[in-house]
């Protein structure tokens, strides 16, 4: 049982319905002027009866088939309007039925015309064999070109419904006639079908089958050739925009594209390659989406600068020797904190936490390279140089002493400050690896910021990277006594900041 009529049936039903009688009346209407008042006519016994009976078979012929024509095209039509009524994806042939459906009612178009020619035959074979053949070469030329007419304009008008059919899936196969096919048919239909009438009388009048006068012969010529340029220009056009509308909708979205907007989306709304144009740019714009996440992701996890430069120079293993300096910052009491907080609380707060050392190490032009539970190794130097890798290590260090102590008061930390030559690069296997610092000056960051958890400023760094700061940050710290860190033969120098961490003045 069918549902309730859409809207979209309702847009489309009186449009559609006029258009596809409409033009075969016209075009019906046309041959009886051209063989009532245009074409040379062989000499017959009572013309005006001859005339009266064409009239009245026309008459008695229209009565049949429009009603006709219309039944069958609602025949046609059920199988889309249950779709339509259904409102659900279609099915592969309903999709086809709705593709198909201007071909198939051109059949039906074409079949009426045929019989009409062959009726109009047999009347007028009675009374010429020339009369006859005038007409049904007269009628079969005309119906040629009413079909390409209707072909056309029931493509347009049933363009919304194949957009909605082939919103889920596109075939492979294209269900209508190409590009190429499509104007050629358009040209031969629209054009050389009536300058084939206008050759045929030529020849008619030549081989004196038909005899006509000059002036007869002109007017013929002359309207004919008329009819030429109005069916041919109007069935170009409707070409033409059938080709171009698409193209311009792509056109449209290519350019939303270049400007950014990965939601670019076209309609497909056409079965032939034109539709596989549309669905290939739709699947294209996906694809380029699903990488856009991706890389989003990617660079979420390892970095941008390291993302960036994988993409640029592709990924190998190994690594390269660098001048850097290292950041390591890592939560007092982490273990207690975790017992006296809900697990959704702690990640609440080290989230805070890692966003604040995400900002700042940011802000300096250093990396956050990896997060180790509740600790943090940041890198300055590398993937990216920096000018003043050990300066720019310092001041994050004491940005975010004060930073966290504003923002994020429950978190005590200690911080650990580096610098010297380490080796950076990928380190894994090819199916598994992460961009890292290896080298002495991680291990002694790691151990600065054991040892900085003990002193009140929780901010220490070594002796080598104050050396190798500039002179406007290394101004801003001091060095203390020497220490023997946890791992290592020699001792280290120790610096903290001149001012305490609480007392630092904001850059």
């Amino acid at each position: 049982m069918l549902g309730p009529v859409s809207d979209l049936e309702r847009r489309l039903a009186v449009p559609y319905g006029v258009l596809m009688i409409g033009s075969n009346v016209i075009g019906a209407a046309i041959v009886f002027a051209l063989i009532r008042w245009v074409l040379p006519l062989p000499p017959v016994d009572d013309p005006g009866h001859v005339q009266r009976v064409n009239l009245l078979a026309l008459a008695g012929y229209l009565v049949f088939a429009v009603p006709a024509g219309l039944l069958c095209v609602l025949w046609l039509l059920r199988p889309v309007l249950t779709w339509l009524r259904a409102d659900r994806p279609p099915t592969a042939g309903e999709q086809r039925a709705v593709l198909l459906t201007p071909a198939r009612e051109v059949l039906v178009h074409g079949a009426l015309w045929a019989l009409g020619a062959v009726v109009f035959t047999i009347i007028n074979l009675t009374y010429s064999h020339d009369l006859a053949l005038i007409v049904a070469i007269t009628v079969a030329l005309a119906g040629a070109a009413t079909c390409a007419v209707a072909y056309l304009l029931a493509q347009r008008v049933l363009r919304p419904v194949a957009a909605r059919a082939l919103a889920d899936h596109v075939p492979e196969r294209p269900e209508l006639p190409g590009i190429a096919a499509r104007i050629l048919l358009t040209y031969i239909l629209g054009t050389g079908v009536p300058v084939l009438g206008i050759t045929l009388v030529g020849a008619g009048v030549l081989t004196g089958v038909l005899d006509a006068s000059a002036d007869r012969v002109a007017t013929t010529a002359l309207l004919l050739g008329g009819i030429a340029l109005v069916v041919g220009l109007a069935v170009m056009t409707l070409t033409a925009r059938s080709l171009a509308d698409p193209l311009e909708g792509l056109r449209g979205a290519v350019r939303r594209l270049q400007d950014g907007d990965d939601r670019a989306h076209v309609d497909v709304d056409d079965g032939s390659e034109i539709g596989l144009l549309q669905a290939g740019f739709n699947r294209m714009v996906d694809g380029l989406r699903e990488r856009e996440r991706l890389r989003d992701l990617f660079g979420r996890q390892v970095g941008e600068d390291v993302a960036r430069q994988a993409l640029e120079r592709g990924i190998t293993l190994g690594g390269e020797e660098l001048d850097v300096a290292v950041l390591f910052i890592d939560l007092v009491g982490s273990t207690e904190l975790a017992h006296q907080r809900p697990p959704g609380a702690v990640v609440e707060l080290l989230n805070d936490f890692f966003c604040v050392v995400v900002d700042v190490v940011g802000d300096e032009g250093g990396s956050v390279n990896k997060f180790v539970g509740d600790a943090a190794l940041c890198v300055f130097g590398a993937p990216l140089p920096h000018d003043d890798a050990a300066g720019a290590a310092l001041r994050a260090a004491r940005r975010l002493r004060e930073r966290l102590d504003e923002e994020v008061p429950q978190c005590d930390v200690g911080i650990g400050v580096s610098a010297g030559t380490a080796v950076a690069g990928n380190i894994g296997a090819q199916q598994r690896f992460e961009y890292t610092v290896i080298g002495d000056p991680v291990n002694e960051a790691s151990r600065l910021t054991e040892l900085a958890k003990q002193h009140d400023g929780r901010v220490l760094a070594s002796e080598a990277a104050l050396a190798r700061a500039g002179a406007g940050e290394a101004a801003h710290w001091s060095l203390g006594a020497s220490e023997t860190l946890r791992g290592r033969a020699a001792p280290t120098r120790l610096a903290a900041p001149r001012t305490p961490a609480r007392a630092t003045p904001r850059r």
